[in-house]
């Protein structure tokens, strides 16, 4: 499953005129990648069909308006299940213990829990340990997938196809909490700021455009065209 959650991980970050460019490189790495099925690989190719068809500035303000100006659908997996209580602090060093114990190193503007690098860490994993730790954040994906397929959204492509991988069913009970939360509406611009005023931290994709920019989405691209191991 490497290439197909390195490509994963590329096409849910803030998106570039590289990443756009970068289409039939992503088309082939997804096709060199043996141990995922033919209806993950047509979700993933729709979304970089669509990203590439895109005019750039206008990729980039959807995905704003998706995932940054919209809490409901952050890419920051903790933000769902511990918003600003104390637990998302001790899980947030509970996983960035887990990336340096296997030799990943955080920049010091990423988060830990920021989903495109949680994906970039499992690429680096076993089949095996990649479903054990995509099922533990199978009620996350799925929630995000519901609420962007409500939206019409290409990008619930992406998150049918972590489903998949993962395998399984979510937890019910858990899915249905975090689909209690009312949706945030992005283009009400009185409510983001105060959001923006209460927090002393800020989420969404900035926190890990650094983890996406020009050099280091080329070095993620190159990695998923070479073969799965």
């Amino acid at each position: 499953m490497a290439n197909a959650l390195k490509i994963t991980s590329v096409l849910l970050s803030y998106p570039t005129r590289e990443l756009l460019d970068a289409a039939p490189e992503l088309h082939a790495a997804l096709e060199a990648d043996g141990s995922i099925g033919k209806q993950q690989k047509a979700w993933l190719g729709a979304l970089i069909d669509d990203l590439a068809a895109h005019d750039i500035y206008d990729a980039q303000e959807r995905y704003v308006l998706l995932f940054d100006r919209t809490r409901t659908l952050s890419l920051h997996l903790f933000e769902h299940v511990h918003g600003e209580s104390r637990d998302r602090g001790q899980a947030m060093v509970d996983l960035a213990a887990m990336y340096e114990a296997q030799g990943l190193q955080i920049d010091a503007s990423e988060l830990p829990d920021y989903l495109p690098l949680f994906l970039e860490y499992l690429s680096t994993q076993s089949d095996e340990e990649v479903r054990n730790l995509l099922g533990q954040t199978l009620h996350i994906l799925s929630a995000l997938r519901a609420r962007l397929q409500k939206r019409e959204s290409i990008y619930g492509a992406a998150f049918l196809a972590l489903e998949a991988m993962a395998g399984g069913k979510p937890d019910a009970k858990a899915l249905a909490d975090i689909l209690k939360a009312p949706e945030d509406d992005p283009n009400d611009l009185a409510a983001l700021d105060a959001i923006w005023e209460e927090e002393a931290v800020t989420f969404g994709a900035g926190a890990g455009n650094s983890a996406c920019g020009p050099d280091r989405l080329r070095t993620r691209i190159r990695a998923a065209e070479r073969p799965a191991p």
